[in-house]
């Protein structure tokens, strides 16, 4: 139940016309309910009077009747409307925001695919259940109590019957919905596995058409399909067992009324009117458990969605903002003080171990080492995009974790080993590091990352970039996103192997660009031995440890890796 309070505060925004859509209901279930009254007068007084004038008085009240309860309906079909689509619209905006608030390591543990059902799925079904299951959750008790109450002033001996039938009516609902309840918590991790199968093989395509993979995918997909299908099918056939369960109760519970209430008319205890009303009354309550049945069935589908909204809401950030954190990053000197690092806590053995570094401010340190040697952890604990497991990550002479995270990533700008360019121009993509530069501004940093030896042929800043900049080779985007790096003007700059899919020449243009940048320090991950020559100092790390420091130099001197991976890259006329 700590889980559902959170989705509370959501719920507040649309109070009043929840209030309404409740006030609504009741007063038109009630003008509803007096119909059949008005029903058993007409039967017992203006029948065997055959008094027409009676009988269209009773007609107009009966009219009157339904017409304010059909206004009253109209009313609360467009506040429940509106209240449903104002929760969804809160909820979606709610969880997305704080999405963008969990670190890597939080979203190293929930499937995308997951994130996006919660997101479109799982928001829907708890708008539904409002906008279509208000009305008959609200309404069905009205019903029921208020026809109950009007059923027994009718006739105390007749009601007898619903002491009867009410228990065997809420045994079989309570079983109905405990046995759906987890097929519904199956069936949307079902459907979980079939976007993910979906988003993978639709963002891969190039790949599947590339190596002819087609009936592959489909065949994958196909079995996600068929799993959903029979999920499916489980669910809401077991959630369908109410309505043969009620049908048989109503027919019952009208035989055994026919039956009493014929031998109470025949020995003139009651009147035919009164029988009518009551048998009303009966079917009134019921519809109502029928639908009542129908909206705990609805319920239980959407409380699972509300505990996967929940979890989601729930989950805190690993990485946070202290409460007076530092709101800048003063200077570009970075250090390392016997850092050591894992992924997770139930991970074996460390990514990093015991690492000390110190980088001052403005100069170049070059980072090699082999496949998972941990070069791209090593720079991703700087931004604090993770949290070294021990030891402190210092920038600018502060820990990292006692800078605001927004100050201490304005300050950092890192360009990752995947290129992430977005749907739009390259002028808003470039934004993204400056939302205040000018034309010139973009036009320098493009310079400075070589990319205006494209830009014009691919129609310049206002080019579009296609999904995902598909519009641009992989070269292209790497010199896109070091210029929207650039762009933040930031103290520290690193790059994660940011230069891999450019060719040598462009390549040392970039550093020689990048060396004129004065007061900025600058970490380049590189595999080749020439794009961190030239550094003011190298580190060569090995399964996560320091295998040597120094310049290049002095590691061709003692460091035998250092020294093999420039042998091997020269043998292979890399460097010529």
């Amino acid at each position: 139940m700590g889980r559902l309070r959170i989705l509370g505060r959501y719920l507040r925004p649309s109070r009043r016309d929840f209030v309404l859509c409740a006030l609504a209901i009741f007063v038109e279930t009630a003008f509803e309910l007096y119909i059949p009254i008005i029903m058993g007068r007409v039967i017992d007084e203006a029948l065997p009077a055959r008094d027409m004038g009676i009988a269209l008085g009773y007609a107009a009240q009966m009219l009157g009747c339904a017409a304010v309860a059909l206004v009253l309906g109209f009313v609360y079909a467009r506040l429940s409307a509106r209240c449903a689509m104002s929760v969804g619209a809160e909820l979606r905006q709610a969880e997305y925001e704080h999405v963008q608030e969990l670190a890597f390591s939080d979203l190293d543990e929930i499937e995308l695919s997951s994130l996006v059902t919660r997101l479109t799925g799982d928001v829907t079904i708890i708008q539904n259940a409002i906008a279509q299951g208000l009305r008959p959750f609200l309404r069905s008790p009205a019903n029921l109590v208020l026809a109950l109450g009007f059923a027994i002033s009718t006739s105390a001996e007749l009601s007898v019957v619903y002491l009867v039938m009410a228990p065997v009516l809420g045994v079989a609902l309570f079983a109905i919905v405990w046995r759906v309840s987890p097929y519904f918590q199956s069936l949307q991790r079902v459907v979980d596995q079939l976007n993910e199968v979906l988003q993978e093989s639709l963002a891969g395509i190039r790949a599947v058409k590339a190596f002819v993979r087609e009936d592959y995918v489909a065949a994958r997909f196909e079995v996600e399909s068929t799993d959903l299908a029979t999920a499916s099918t489980l669910t809401f056939r077991t959630a369908q067992l109410n309505l043969p369960t009620f049908t048989l109760c109503i027919d019952a519970v009208n035989v055994a009324l026919l039956l009493t209430g014929g031998s109470m008319v025949a020995a003139g205890t009651i009147t035919v009117g009164v029988l009518t009303t009551f048998m009303s009354y009966v079917l009134i309550v019921m519809n109502s458990f029928m639908m009542f049945s129908n909206v705990f069935i609805q319920l239980a589908r959407a409380l699972t969605s509300m505990l996967r909204v929940a979890d989601t809401l729930s989950a805190e950030p690993a990485i946070a903002s202290p409460a007076d954190g530092a709101p800048r990053v003063e200077d570009g000197s970075v250090e390392f003080r016997d850092v050591s690092f894992k992924y997770s806590e139930l991970a074996e053995e460390d990514v990093l171990e015991h690492v000390s570094l110190r980088v001052p401010a403005g100069s170049t340190l070059g980072v090699l080492g082999g496949t998972g040697s941990g070069k791209s952890s090593l720079v991703q604990l700087i931004p604090r995009l993770y949290d070294a497991t021990e030891g402190q990550v210092l920038v600018g002479g502060r820990d990292v974790r006692s800078y605001d995270l927004a100050g201490l990533r304005a300050g950092v700008g890192i360009v990752l080993q995947q290129n992430v360019l977005f749907t739009g121009t390259v002028r808003e993509n470039l934004l993204w590091g400056d939302p205040d530069a000018g034309d010139e501004e973009l036009l320098e940093a493009c310079r400075l990352a070589c990319a205006d030896e494209f830009l014009a042929r691919i129609g310049g800043l206002d080019a579009n970039l296609g999904h995902g900049g598909s519009n641009v080779s992989g070269g292209q985007r790497q010199r896109l996103c070091i210029a929207r790096t650039l762009l933040k003007r930031p103290r520290v700059l690193v790059f994660d192997d940011s230069t891999s899919a450019v060719d040598m020449a462009t390549d040392a243009r970039i550093r020689a660009n990048l060396a004129g940048l004065g007061g900025m320090t600058k970490i380049v991950i590189a595999q080749r031995v020439s794009s961190v020559m030239d550094a003011d100092q190298i580190v060569v790390l090995d399964d996560g440890r320091v295998h040597g420091v120094g310049t290049h130099e002095e590691l061709l001197e003692r460091d035998d890796i250092y020294r093999e991976l420039c042998e091997l890259q020269l043998a292979g006329g890399e460097e010529g």
